[in-house]
């Protein structure tokens, strides 16, 4: 399917998903506001796209593209969140000779809303981090790493709010535990505390004092395991406030996101698009004026040549 079709595809999935949860009255009155919620995850450095060599993904990807595709989406919506869920860097030749300085002034560009840190986004070093940093316009979002012994301190929020007309969506950031992924050279001091309890705490601080309509996860935990290894579904499971989970590090693909039940026993979210920029994820979030009921349409589009 071409890109322009695929897209008003998706635009129209999403105007009957919101139609069969809001009467059609609703939209005439500018009752329903809609918030529409980009993401990536496991970019890893792919500035070009594949190349065409009969590969799986030949093609697909680049950041030139997936700019292209972002401007279209922010041209035709009002109230637009880009987001991406760490592992920003490595897999390519350009991290090799940029450092990673590259990625960050390219995501600026195309103006990300925030990010959470992956564990590859460690492989330059605290060092590297804190070199890079200044190119970036968006933040990094972290609330279960310790950085008060690092020179990271005071330079990653644990959450950020967005307020998107009257619709207020708090966002905070987890990551996984960097021992073993990571030579301990390259974090550091950086303390790995469980994210799960951290998690409800941030989440019920976003939901109960700040009045967030949604409550967004930037994970870098990966979807699930075989073991017990702390993970997007586990924390769906334990979560009470967390809305949508936008995870990474497994290059797990969703056609559609994945339902849970959490312990409240309300509906979380999990979604995650592969790896490498080869799908730009989306999300439009419907919302009722008086009582904030939401009705969501989702669906990955493909990064691909015009």
């Amino acid at each position: 399917m071409r890109r322009k079709e695929f897209i008003q595809k998706s635009l129209s999935a999403g105007l009957v998903m919101a139609a069969g949860g809001f009467p059609l009255e609703a939209f005439a009155k500018g009752d329903i506001q809609k918030i529409t919620i980009l993401h990536t995850n496991d970019q890893h450095s792919r500035i070009e796209p594949f190349p065409m060599d009969g590969s799986k993904y030949q093609g697909l990807g680049g950041f030139a593209q997936r700019s292209h595709l972002i401007q279209q989406i922010r041209q035709q919506e009002k109230n637009v969140l880009l987001l991406d869920s760490g592992d920003i860097w490595q897999g390519t030749p350009y991290f090799n000779l940029f450092g990673g300085a590259l990625e960050y002034q390219l995501m600026s560009d195309m103006k990300y809303d925030a990010s959470t840190l992956g564990n590859h986004d460690f492989d330059a070093g605290i060092e590297g981090l804190v070199k890079h940093m200044p190119l970036m316009n968006f933040p990094f979002l972290n609330a279960n790493y310790d950085f008060s012994d690092s020179e990271l301190h005071g330079k990653i929020k644990p959450y950020k709010i967005f307020k998107l007309d009257e619709i207020k969506v708090g966002v905070f950031g987890l990551g996984i535990e960097l021992e073993g992924l990571v030579p301990k050279s390259a974090f550091d001091q950086v303390r790995y505390m469980d994210p799960l309890p951290i998690a409800n705490r941030i989440a019920a601080e976003l939901k109960q004092e700040h009045h967030c309509d949604l409550v967004i996860c930037l994970s870098h935990l990966g979807f699930k395991y075989d073991d017990k290894k702390v993970s997007d579904e586990q924390l769906a499971y334990a979560s009470r406030y967390i809305d949508l989970i936008l995870g990474g590090h497994t290059h797990t693909f969703f056609n559609r996101p994945e339902e849970y039940v959490n312990a409240a026993g309300k509906k979380v979210l999990i979604n995650q698009v592969g790896w490498a920029g080869i799908y730009l994820g989306r999300l439009d979030f419907f919302f009722e004026r008086k009582n904030r009921k939401a009705v969501l349409s989702s669906g990955p589009i493909p990064v691909l040549k015009k």
